[in-house]
């Protein structure tokens, strides 16, 4: 895993603001260890037998008062259980956290485990700084994650991050107004794009649209959602890989031009809005439906109107699968730790599947393991919408774009400003395939 350190992360530390901002989440090393036994319970871990204490940095990202309090409460339950092996919380943020780990791994500071996420960890893992895992990993967990998300986390082959949280793009309906334009309320696993235009060309009248979707920062959206219709948009990894743009790439935006101007069912101002900026449309019968981050269920479970009526339909499903992108946030090790697999060990423990679970409701957002994912749907029963989230969760998979180097600087000089003139009707889709394909190629010379 060691490489000349600061090659990839210096170019990575361009990159990294629209990664980011849809998040808004030593001598032993991991190949000299032996794998936890299948089933065995990390609980209780031991010090090594010294007599010392092993004392460990733990640095969160946890933001959100509820996760920020799960955090400590798993923490001290640790500490409790684990007097040889103590572990500190080390408070950071998602703004800011990139640069402030090149600082740290460059000037020998880093903590022992770091919380971030698959596309930012990356670089890091490239140049050396990040443990490889795959030796420390239970063969139970290991066994409850899908291949495909466990790729997100895998580079030349070391896994150098554990994944525990995940978020999909789900449709959210206001049930008053399909029921009022006569709707039939998709039941099914998945729905079609043409049952989301269906429905949005019913419920836009009356000066209501059918549809606000937060397209202001387009790419991630088009890029995950472009899974579904085998839309990969680039092969091999590194400075290596080559862009293709054709009919599966461009599916996705194609639907919502079409959705915006021929069918006239997409709120327009959406168009340049946030997610978050489109929910008032939404609380407030503007529009009908709105495709959001599927954390944003506990936000509107808070903050909705009193009486406001609610449901998530099923997972969007493209011309091949319902398949979206899985850019886990991560948890990861040092490789300069003195106590790699004592970090691993207290990892470990936080990826128990009532540990994971709960974790992950304080966020609102989709563990990473089956198990944990079962956990999660018996405290959310009957609660608005999480079957229909947690159920993408097993269409999550990696996308191609994590193992490319230069994706983030393509996405926000290339892609982002290409997606928002096409969006906005100054550009036609030859256009679009043009500016994305020509771009990556001056990205990458």
């Amino acid at each position: 895993m060691r490489r000349n350190r600061g090659a990839a992360v210096v170019a990575g530390a361009f990159a990294l603001t629209l990664v980011l901002a849809s998040c808004q989440q030593g001598s032993s090393t991991a190949g000299d260890s032996e794998s936890p036994a299948d089933g065995e319970d990390t609980t209780s871990a031991d010090g090594g037998g010294s007599g010392e204490t092993v004392n460990l940095t733990f640095q969160s990202l946890a933001g959100q008062e509820a996760t920020i309090a799960e955090t400590e409460r798993l923490v001290d339950e640790w500490n409790t259980a684990n007097p040889d092996i103590q572990v500190e919380i080390v408070p950071a943020a998602w703004d800011g956290v990139y640069d402030k780990l090149v600082t740290q791994f460059t000037g020998g500071s880093a903590p022992d485990i770091i919380h971030f996420e698959a596309a930012g960890i990356r670089p890091f893992a490239v140049d050396g700084y990040i443990a490889d895992l795959t030796d420390l990993i239970s063969e139970d967990l290991r066994s409850g994650i899908s291949e495909g998300v466990w790729e997100s986390v895998t580079v030349d082959d070391a896994i150098i991050g554990y994944p525990t949280m995940m978020q999909s793009y789900m449709v959210f309906a206001n049930t008053d107004l399909l029921e009022a334009a006569g709707v039939e309320i998709p039941t099914g696993d998945t729905m079609t794009w043409e049952e989301l235009r269906e429905i949005a060309r019913a419920t836009t009248k009356d000066g209501v649209y059918g549809l606000g979707w937060g397209l202001k920062n387009p790419t991630a959206t088009v890029m995950s959602l472009g899974l579904g219709n085998d839309g990969t948009f680039f092969s091999g990894e590194g400075t290596e890989a080559e862009i293709e743009v054709g009919d599966a790439e461009l599916a996705v935006p194609t639907q919502m031009h079409e959705m915006a101007y021929t069918d006239m069912s997409l709120q327009p101002v959406s168009l340049t809005q946030s997610g978050g900026e489109v929910l008032p449309s939404f609380y407030g019968g503007q529009v009908a439906m709105t495709v959001q981050g599927s954390f944003q269920a506990t936000n509107i479970a808070a903050d909705a109107p009193e009486g406001f009526n609610w449901t998530v339909l099923p997972p969007l499903e493209g011309s091949a699968s319902a398949a979206q992108s899985a850019n886990p946030q991560t948890l990861s090790v040092n490789v300069d730790s003195e106590h790699v697999e004592e970090s691993a060990q207290f990892i470990e423990f936080l990826m128990q599947p009532e540990n994971l679970a709960a974790l992950n409701y304080a966020d609102a957002l989709i563990p990473t393991s089956e198990q944990a994912r079962e956990a999660l749907a018996t405290t959310t029963e009957g609660l608005t919408g999480w079957d229909q989230i947690l159920a993408s969760g097993d269409n999550l998979t990696a996308p191609a774009f994590l193992k490319v180097d230069l994706y983030q600087q393509w996405n926000e000089t290339v892609a982002t400003p290409a997606l928002q003139r096409y969006l906005a009707g100054e550009i036609d889709v030859d256009a679009l395939k043009a500016e994305m394909t020509d771009g990556w190629a001056q990205v990458n010379r």
